[in-house]
């Protein structure tokens, strides 16, 4: 039988300018936008007062790879954002979840509310950090085990 952990997750959507910022209910039904952050030294931060903001227990953050499950540049710097947010929040977990297509579903789904790429520029990293977390909630809730992958330095006990 599968068991969800009860409480507000953040995703997260890290890009090169700005960073995507979404939540989740206590319960895991619905992931809502939140904020876009601009990419900047304080990026990390300003993630860690959203998480006290909303008591989160979980930070998701999404590891662009590439189709052919590849590591790329926007890979390592997935990666190193993730491990800035994790020393900002400890002791809460920080995860890494594959986001393969999140934008892109993002930008799909913003195009068929009838928003042009222009005017969704400020709100696509939000919306691609709905979709990533709505994605790592379902696989949780499907499996009972926690979407991605934990950080070293918050791993959970085995």
């Amino acid at each position: 039988m599968s068991s969800f952990r009860r409480g507000v997750r953040l995703g997260i959507d890290p890009g090169k300018a700005r960073v995507g910022v979404a939540r989740c209910d206590p319960d895991g039904m619905l992931a809502v936008p939140v904020e876009t952050v601009p990419r900047t030294e304080a990026a990390a931060a300003r993630v860690a007062e959203i998480v006290a903001e909303y008591d989160a227990i979980e930070v998701l953050v999404g590891l662009p790879i590439s189709l052919s499950g590849g590591e790329t540049a926007s890979t390592a710097d997935a990666r190193t954002l993730a491990a800035e947010i994790a020393a900002a929040v400890a002791p809460v977990q920080v995860r890494l979840v594959d986001e393969r297509l999140s934008t892109v579903t993002a930008h799909a789904a913003l195009r068929q509310s009838g928003r042009s790429q222009k005017s969704s520029r400020r709100i696509v990293d939000q919306v691609a950090a709905v979709v990533l977390l709505q994605q790592a909630i379902d696989v949780e809730k499907r499996t009972g085990a926690p979407a991605g992958q934990a950080l070293a330095s918050t791993q959970e006990p085995t």
